[in-house]
């Protein structure tokens, strides 16, 4: 996104003024007349039309038909997201901390990043005097991994959740002295929203463990695809 500026205006103040605009406009319950968001912004209407050039490519500003202004696409778009975000840490934090208390590896979140890649959204450490080494905003490949294997399968790829498809296990794929397991967690109209993983020191994935920390994420999972407002594939 840029947001342009005359010839001698300082970047960050114009910057500061099409938020300005941006801010006003986003209080408002209906479309506003240029005239209302100068009297609202203490601007001038050629410096109001300037900036709002700027905003309308950038679609975050919208002049409508009738000649008032209203917040524009990617507006609406980073609401989205910002909603999405806070609401997969409220849900998926209290998830992650849960499942260390009860005894887990560390756990952790990852969601889609590219084509190549996924990210550690994030991350509660275990209760164990060794860890793997993964923190909040570490950027992973898909093709190694177990949440990267469950990212790689669902993410764009149109498949509805499947009880066949719970469950990913990694023994030192991407790290040769870590494991992990992982499940899927779904939301409305089971969107795919990222993968719960359970990882730490490959010693401690015996068969046995792996076994009682697939059960723990699958749970973790369907509890947090049920917050979400998604539907966890029946057993059976």
């Amino acid at each position: 996104m840029s947001l342009t500026s005359a010839q001698g205006d300082d970047g960050v103040a114009a910057v500061d003024r099409a938020l300005a605009i941006v801010d006003v406009i986003a209080h408002r319950s209906d479309p506003i007349t240029l005239a209302d968001l100068s009297r609202a912004t203490g601007y001038y209407k050629s410096t109001l039309l300037r900036l709002i050039a700027s905003l309308e490519k950038a679609a975050l500003v919208v002049r409508r038909s009738d000649g008032r202004y209203a917040l524009g696409r990617y507006a609406h778009e980073l609401g989205r997201s910002y909603e999405a975000a806070y609401r997969l840490t409220e849900v998926m934090l209290p998830v992650l901390q849960d499942l260390v208390n009860r005894g887990s590896e560390s756990g952790s979140f990852h969601v889609y990043h590219d084509a190549g890649s996924r990210v550690c959204l994030l991350r509660v450490d275990s209760h164990h005097s060794t860890l793997d080494r993964i923190r909040v905003g570490d950027i992973l490949p898909l093709e190694r991994g177990a949440a990267g294997k469950l990212i790689k399968a669902y993410h764009g790829t149109g498949m509805a959740p499947s009880k066949e498809h719970l469950i990913a296990i990694s023994m030192g794929e991407r790290d040769p002295n870590c494991a992990a397991v992982a499940s899927p967690v779904f939301g409305l109209d089971n969107e795919f929203c990222g993968a719960i993983s359970l990882s730490g020191p490959k010693e401690r994935f015996t068969p046995a463990a792996v076994e009682k920390m697939s059960k723990m994420v699958q749970k973790a999972a369907a509890g947090a695809t049920q917050a979400m407002g998604g539907s966890w594939p029946k057993a059976g």
